[in-house]
């Protein structure tokens, strides 16, 4: 089957790249049309527009960086969408959306999966990711050899939105857990311990995370160049916060992680990657990590 993918960025580039090493065609747009170029050039077949795509794909991809973003891009999809179609987007959005989406693709006859992802730009680059998957157990088993290609944990969660869910639980830790460890550090640094031993010992111990072990290193070498930059982590709260609201399901820590994300954006940190939180703590603790 002929693939397609819609958004180039941090994780749809590497993504791309991971599906031509497959043996897959992939014919690919992006708003910006420079990483169409560079896809192009290492085997893809650019496309002018998203319905462009999926004039051309069996199985279209999409990888997206805000909710409006999708919806208006899965407008221009479904008008050029026909029966038998599988359609998988991999932002993290709302459930109510992903649903939407479905709708709208059912009325050509077309399928959809929400599978949002987890690991990162390097996680896509090594074909590591996690796909959490939301949809039709038939529709996913057509789609699992594409999936193959860019993870190794890959699950059928549930129905349309269930994928979603998963994310959102996910991004919600993301987001608590990169704050604590922040705070955390700059604790044991005014303990007077050493980074390199806090990391070795806690990386292995109850209080460990895979945010922890993810972002001491970059506390150390402080290397805050984005891979999952702060705007990317407070727009995934926000989406969690108004998803809770709407359940009524209070999320006090993690009214407290937005919060931090939501200063840290605020004194221009937003481009930075969510590792760079730890200059707050930091300031307000008088520490120097």
């Amino acid at each position: 089957m002929e693939v397609g993918f819609i958004g180039l960025g941090r994780m749809g580039k590497p993504m791309v790249r991971r599906l031509l090493e497959a043996g897959y065609t992939v014919h690919v747009h992006n708003r910006s049309p420079q990483a169409v170029v560079e896809l192009v050039a290492g085997g893809a077949k650019g496309a002018e527009s998203a319905a462009g795509v999926a004039e051309r794909a069996d199985i279209i991809l999409t990888a997206l960086p805000t909710p409006d973003t999708v919806e208006d891009v899965y407008k221009d999809v479904a008008a050029a969408a026909r029966p038998d179609q599988i359609y998988v987007d991999h932002s993290t959005v709302g459930l109510g959306l992903n649903r939407s989406c479905a709708e709208l693709l059912a009325e050509k006859g077309a399928h959809f999966l929400d599978a949002p992802v987890s690991g990162g730009p390097g996680g896509a680059a090594a074909g590591t990711l996690t796909v959490m998957v939301g949809g039709e157990q038939a529709v996913f088993d057509r789609a699992l050899p594409v999936f193959q290609a860019l993870g190794r944990n890959i699950r059928l969660c549930g129905p349309v939105g269930a994928g979603q869910a998963v994310k959102l639980v996910n991004q919600l830790l993301v987001g608590i857990h990169t704050a604590a460890s922040a705070e955390a550090f700059v604790f044991g640094r005014s303990l007077g311990a050493d980074p390199q031993v806090i990391l070795e010992m806690l990386g292995t111990s109850f209080g460990g995370s895979q945010m922890l072990v993810r972002n001491v290193p970059r506390f150390i070498s402080r290397d805050f160049s984005a891979a999952t930059p702060v705007g990317l982590i407070l727009k995934d709260l926000k989406l969690i916060e108004g998803e809770a609201r709407e359940r009524h399901v209070p999320l006090r820590i993690g009214a407290l992680a937005e919060k931090i994300f939501a200063e840290a954006s605020s004194n221009g940190m937003t481009g930075d990657d969510m590792a760079g939180v730890i200059r707050m703590v930091e300031e307000d603790a008088k520490v120097r990590s």
